[in-house]
């Protein structure tokens, strides 16, 4: 399972980067607006300098919503960098943007997707990754991993080459049981990342080491 993170962030994609395990960056205009960039230069220049931070595939999100804009942004979204995947919104004219895109050779992530019918059309349609919302699906009292496991038994009924990108992860036991389930990819700020990493055992064991070393020397 790849890890992606889900920031404008550049110093929070740093560090995810510092860490060893980053493959990837998403975006979108919420983040991007969180860390004041606004304007089509700022954020052509802001996805560049994400570009070169990382290695791995970056998702960049059209603001259009019928067809012949959203071709003419995410085509320019692509030229930005051979790194650059453009994300487009699970509507129709979306669908249809995703089968232009699959056949001249542009990557697409799906985005928010919210249900097994979605995530098939944007299979059907060649869309690199699918993003199915998790947390936004547990807001509203409605099993996420659920969706996701279903994504998982209709891509591999199939073999659609399709990867899922679990999103909307709110903390380190969305990660766990999407790593589980066998998704393709996560995409998550950096806090439910760097809390894989806590437990109060490994805390307490690492005291005990550390004490019992001073009384060596």
């Amino acid at each position: 399972m790849k890890f992606f993170i889900d920031t404008a962030n550049l110093k929070h994609i740093g560090e995810a980067k510092d860490l060893g395990i980053l493959a990837g960056v998403t975006t979108n205009p919420s983040l991007m607006a969180k860390e004041g960039i606004s304007g089509d230069e700022a954020i052509r220049g802001h996805y560049e300098k994400i570009c070169q931070l990382v290695e791995g595939d970056v998702s960049a999100e059209v603001l259009s919503v019928s067809y012949g804009d959203m071709i003419k942004e995410g085509e320019k979204l692509a030229s930005i960098h051979p790194n650059i995947v453009v994300k487009i919104p699970m509507i129709k004219d979306g669908v249809k943007a995703l089968k232009y895109f699959s056949d001249k050779g542009i990557r697409t992530n799906c985005t928010l997707v919210f249900s097994a019918g979605q995530a098939l059309l944007a299979a059907k349609a060649g869309a690199r990754y699918v993003s199915p919302f998790l947390g936004r699906l547990d807001d509203i009292s409605t099993d996420g991993l659920s969706l996701i496991e279903d994504i998982r038994i209709i891509y591999d009924n199939y073999l659609y080459e399709t990867e899922i990108l679990a999103a909307s992860i709110r903390h380190p036991m969305h990660i766990i049981e999407c790593a589980k389930i066998g998704v393709d990819v996560i995409t998550s700020p950096l806090t439910p990342i760097l809390n894989l990493l806590n437990h109060p055992l490994t805390e307490k064991g690492l005291a005990q080491f550390l004490s019992d070393a001073k009384k060596l020397s």
